[in-house]
């Protein structure tokens, strides 16, 4: 079955009416968008927050699909919506979409008002609305984006578009976006901060909201982590207290990130290592071979990127300077 014959056949029940977004605290890229303004349009709305490596992998779609369908009546709105409190600030949004390559509308929806409007409860979330602002698809995580595709083709031909491009919009990923290597990855989203962490195997008692000093266990088991040096827990993130905090985790996975932020008004140097070694060519994008980095500005960043053979390996960071946020690790 060809492409078009599969849109012809895809079902595309009525799922309710599309929410307005007048909860939007700002918008980038856009003045407020009203019902009004998106009638006649098909719109995919893209709930998403720029720390999030799952909403990551599934941005080069999202660029595409708006290079591709924008003239032919397509309105992709992003709604950044934050997962943490370093991601309410807008200047942060905006710098990162400005990285990303992002051109399209976004609302800030710092109040997750437009998060309740829409019932929604995942990032990343993709809902797509007809011209008659009627919800004809979603989807919640990575992956269906061909599927996703058909359907804003389909719903661009009944609004009366006529001259699509014959094939599908070209994706061209980028760096921390290429896809995951799912057969290897048997490490779990893992928060640092006390309010969801689990697995955290340092001896010590974890002191909430004040500093202590923590050890590293002799021997970490797959998927526990540990500290050491001073750090002060609090719910959402570790703050190191003193040059040479470490963290300590053993992983499965080709790809490691961790959500860092820099200490206020400076930066932190860090050091990485992988089975107490320099990563070498097993480095991520924000360190060099001998596993050297630095944290600018509150962000993911990809410290590992393995060319294989993939096994539980053990990874670390000590940072040279006092201050830092590790946030959340996720793999890929």
């Amino acid at each position: 079955m060809n492409a078009s014959e599969l849109v012809s056949r895809l079902q595309l029940p009525f799922q309710g009416h599309m929410p307005g977004f007048d909860g939007a605290n700002d918008w980038l890229h856009s003045a407020p968008l009203t019902p009004a303004d998106l009638d006649g349009k098909v719109v995919a709305v893209d709930f998403w927050t720029y720390t999030c490596i799952n909403w990551l992998r599934t941005l080069p779609s999202l660029r595409a699909w708006d290079g591709a369908y924008r003239r032919h009546g397509l309105v992709v709105i992003g709604v950044h919506t934050p997962e943490f409190g370093l991601e309410h600030d807008v200047d942060s949004v905006r710098r990162a979409a400005q990285a990303m390559g992002i051109e399209y509308p976004i609302a800030i929806d710092n109040f997750y008002t437009v998060w309740n409007a829409f019932g929604n409860q995942y990032w990343p979330a993709l809902y797509v609305a007809d011209s008659r602002g009627r919800i004809r698809h979603h989807a919640f995580g990575e992956g269906g984006y061909e599927r996703a595709e058909h359907v804003v083709r389909k719903l661009l031909h009944h609004a009366g578009a006529r001259d699509l491009p014959p094939a599908p919009a070209v994706v061209e990923p980028r760096g921390i976006e290429i896809p995951a290597d799912w057969d290897n990855v048997r490490s779990p989203e893992t928060y640092v901060g006390y309010a969801r962490s689990q697995s955290f195997s340092s001896p010590e008692h974890v002191a909430f909201d004040e500093p202590r000093e923590y050890t590293i266990p002799e021997r970490l088991r797959l998927n526990e982590w540990a500290l050491a040096g001073t750090w002060t827990l609090g719910p959402e993130e570790g703050v190191t207290n003193e040059a040479g905090g470490r963290i300590a985790y053993r992983f499965h996975a080709r790809d490691l990130h961790l959500i860092l932020a820099p200490p206020t008004g400076g930066d932190a140097r860090f050091l990485v290592r992988i089975d107490g070694r320099a990563p070498g060519d097993a480095h991520g994008l924000d360190v060099d071979g001998d596993g050297k980095g630095v944290v600018t500005e509150a962000r993911l960043h990809q410290l590992i990127r393995q060319p294989g053979p993939i096994e539980d390996r053990e990874f670390e960071i000590e940072f040279s300077d006092s201050g830092a946020a590790a946030l959340c690790f996720t793999f890929g």
